[in-house]
């Protein structure tokens, strides 16, 4: 077996994982922003609620249904952004739509996770479901800016 197949097939693992076992399922009460957003391409749709306080994206938790892409990509995102600055977690939305995109990006933060999904970039029709997170995460980031 190849590099690139063994690392295809961890890729694989790890999207599984979070779809099987998502991390931040559920939903934040009190103060928190909430968004809904879905693909009506596909059927995927989301419920994110974010808890920032002071600029600092304190907590993510979210619900939904879609495709293994759509919510395991959830489920990494709202690790990666945890405690993050709002200006960071805009930074990592951008760099995961480039990644998407197919295009170079930085290695400024450990993707930790994300970077599993950077295949789904091959996928033209999936990359949607790959960023609805991504897209959800950067409108309620914004709105309290």
């Amino acid at each position: 077996m190849s590099f690139n197949n063994n690392l295809d097939q961890l890729y694989r693992s790890v999207i599984m994982d979070h779809y099987k076992k998502p991390r931040n399922k559920g939903s934040l009460d009190g103060d928190s922003v909430t968004i809904d957003m879905n693909n009506p391409t596909c059927g995927d749709r989301i419920h994110l609620t974010l808890k920032i306080n002071d600029g600092i994206v304190e907590d993510a938790k979210f619900d939904g249904e879609g495709c293994s892409i759509s919510m395991s990509s959830a489920s990494m995102m709202t690790e990666v952004i945890k405690g993050k600055k709002q200006e960071e977690a805009l930074e990592l939305a951008q760099i995961f739509s480039n990644m998407m995109l197919g295009q170079d990006y930085t290695d400024k933060y450990d993707l930790g996770d994300v970077e599993a999904l950077q295949g789904v970039s091959k996928f033209p029709a999936r990359i949607k479901c790959a960023t609805l997170a991504w897209k959800a995460m950067e409108k309620g980031v914004s709105e309290q800016k």
